[in-house]
């Protein structure tokens, strides 16, 4: 009889980009993908093979998940998104997965306790505080230096980061991402203040084996990211800085992953750089979202969500490189808030020379929220070409071509509000 297959176990939002991505990589490598996501208990089983509902904020999770698999092999563990990481690193610890520890994923998704780490490990960080909800907003403005940014504790990615340049905006801020925070219904209702930090910014890609990284790809994010709002548009990879100030993008994420405590996965860091150096965002333990990860093919011809179940099942993936001369992705940013009602140009779009893919996500009937309360994207444009100067040309020149149809307001009838995706931030 033969061996049953492999077992990934996939920790991922229903809401999510990137689940059918991963199962179907686990299945083109001989693995049998189980989901554990945030699903409602009471509905039929959606994938038919046995998916797990759980609440991710829940660590008791993690002892059902292990009983549940105990007597099964499961050969790795992979976290996609912010909110699950947290409950996989307690699974993995249960079932002696390698993987990164749990307070490590949590100090990677609590800014705070992040500059904390970073701190202590001699990075360059901004002063920052704590503030709850209950403080008063005007007197914490007359103690902020400025600009400063005001970031919610509970929520991923850009939603509900604002920057503020004076005490009457830092109020309004202030205020502002109570209300997110509350119509969010998130237990964790602090805010993190910080320095506003100048310069370029970056992302980096990579895999962390046995606390040692290995960088996938430095992306490059061509438009300035200054506020008041920080939605994140193009990444273009190869990064056109120089080689210096990649080498120490690199280091730098490496000492960032140390403070952290981050052991086994995949990791996405993202950074600024300034002639001060370069000052950790974030190091998030999990892969770049939404389906960004589309624009990394690497040699032989595999997918990132590919690399990462070998990675994750115990393979040696130190010798992947990447596929393209040059690639990039740009993530379509909702203009302004109203109901989505369809879009044209798409095959204009799609025609422009280096693009290779235009996906619109957005639902004709959902409604969508621009930053700082909405975090989704209208959808995504992919291209490559032999410079990331090119790809980034390309890309612009493909978004120019369409155009939404966004209503100011709900139906009167037949409408459907749709739900924000949780895990859709890169």
């Amino acid at each position: 009889m033969p061996d049953s297959p492999r077992k990934l176990l996939l920790f991922a939002a229903t809401t999510g980009y990137q689940i059918r991505m991963f199962a179907d990589a686990a299945r083109k490598l001989g693995v049998e993908p189980v989901l554990a996501s945030d699903r409602c208990r009471s509905l039929d089983d959606p994938w038919g093979d046995g998916a797990v509902p759980v609440k991710f904020d829940n660590p008791r999770e993690a002892d059902r998940l292990a009983a549940h698999f105990g007597s099964r092999f499961i050969g790795g563990i992979v976290a996609v998104g912010d909110r699950p990481a947290h409950l996989a690193a307690l699974t993995a610890q249960r079932l002696g997965i390698p993987f990164h520890p749990p307070e490590a994923v949590r100090a990677s998704g609590d800014k705070f306790l992040a500059r904390e780490r970073f701190r202590a490990a001699g990075l360059p960080v901004p002063s920052y505080r704590l503030l709850g909800l209950s403080a008063d907003p005007d007197a914490a403005a007359r103690e902020v230096a400025y600009p400063c940014v005001l970031k919610p504790l509970a929520l991923s990615g850009s939603r509900g980061v604002i920057r503020a340049d004076n005490p009457t905006e830092f109020t309004a801020a202030f205020r502002r991402i109570g209300r997110i925070l509350r119509a969010a219904r998130e237990r964790d209702q602090s805010i993190h203040v910080e320095d506003y930090i100048e310069g370029r910014e970056f992302a980096l890609e990579g895999l962390v084996t046995e606390g040692r990284l290995q960088t996938l790809a430095i992306f490059d994010k061509p438009d300035p990211l200054e506020g008041p709002y920080f939605e994140e548009t193009i990444y273009v990879t190869p990064s056109r800085e120089s080689l210096p100030a990649q080498r120490e993008i690199v280091e730098t994420t490496s000492r960032a992953i140390q403070a952290l405590g981050l052991w086994q996965g995949p990791v996405h860091a993202e950074m600024r750089c300034n002639a001060r150096g370069v000052w950790m965002l974030e190091a998030a333990a999990r892969p770049i979202g939404g389906l960004c990860a589309g624009t990394l093919r690497f040699d032989p011809e595999q997918s990132l969500e590919e690399l990462i179940v070998r990675h994750a099942t115990g393979e040696d993936v130190t010798r992947a490189r990447l596929w393209d001369a040059a690639s990039g992705v740009m993530m379509i940013p909702i203009p302004r808030g109203g109901v989505y009602q369809g879009v044209g140009g798409v095959e204009r779009a799609a025609a422009t020379p280096g693009v290779w893919k235009v996906e619109i996500t957005a639902k004709q009937g959902h409604r969508l929220e621009p930053l700082p309360e909405g975090s989704s994207y209208l959808g995504f444009i992919f291209a490559r070409a032999e410079t990331a100067a090119g790809v980034e040309r390309a890309l612009r020149a493909a978004h120019r071509e369409l155009r939404f149809d966004i209503t100011a307001s709900l139906p009167l009838v037949g409408c459907a509000t749709g739900e924000r995706r949780v895990d859709d931030v890169v």
